[in-house]
């Protein structure tokens, strides 16, 4: 069932106060779309606070799990019992460490989209270098997309450039989690490998996630509704 372009699009709940976080939710989830807690908001509310959510709205736990395998399987166990919807881990934790993280979720009747993270999008070729990494992050999101997809993950997160390299080196129904979603006229900040929601929608992106264009805006909810808009193409 090919899905809205509401449930495309996952709100990254940038805050370090849970009370903000929630009150974004309540304001948003009207439009049917997704949210994320990263480490900042975790840290602030931890378990209890996701757990919460997770009742409220479909949830992403964004903590890029990344260890040796038992305690990634645990970690990701405990993740699951939260009611997530879709949770991560680093893939450059290899091949070992991401089948234990699926093998945690077989006895889950509902298990949550698990997804692996290649190259982070605040990273450019250069840094990627001095992290002992040498070549182009396309080759090295490849790399990744295809260990993800053989040890039995359901899709990566990866930047708008690199969309399309996963779509041709995994099975169709891998997905792809995009963050670095800019307006035309916005800065990049801290980001790197940035594109426009239409140019990810065109590339064939699955989810996007979208957060300072939409939480630090005076508006929220009509910054979301622009996103989505932008989202609609021919």
């Amino acid at each position: 069932m090919k899905k809205s372009l509401s449930e495309r699009l996952i709100i990254a709940l940038d805050y370090s106060d849970p009370g903000q976080a929630k009150q974004l939710v309540n304001q948003l989830a009207p439009l049917g779309v997704g949210f994320k807690v990263g480490l900042e908001l975790f840290m602030a509310g931890g378990p209890a606070l996701v757990r919460d959510l997770s009742t409220r709205c479909r949830l992403f736990l964004d903590l890029k799990f990344h260890d040796i395998p038992n305690t990634v399987a645990a970690a990701v166990r405990s993740a699951a019992s939260l009611n997530v919807w879709m949770l991560n881990v680093h893939a450059g934790g290899g091949r070992k460490m991401l089948s234990a993280a699926r093998e945690a979720l077989e006895g889950f009747d509902q298990r949550p989209i698990l997804i692996g993270v290649t190259v982070l999008t605040s990273m450019d070729d250069q840094e990627m270098t001095e992290t002992g990494c040498p070549g182009l992050i396309i080759d090295r999101v490849r790399q990744l997309a295809v260990l993800t997809s053989e040890c039995g993950l359901d899709g990566v997160v990866c930047s708008p450039l690199e969309i399309d390299e996963v779509k041709q080196s995994a099975p169709a129904n891998f997905i792809t989690v995009t963050p670095g979603i800019r307006a035309p006229d916005e800065a990049a900040q801290d980001q790197s490998r940035i594109a426009t929601p239409a140019k990810v929608i065109r590339a064939g992106g699955d989810y996007l996630v979208v957060g300072r264009p939409v939480t630090k805006a005076a508006d929220p909810y009509l910054a979301a509704g622009r996103i989505l808009a932008d989202m609609e193409i021919d």
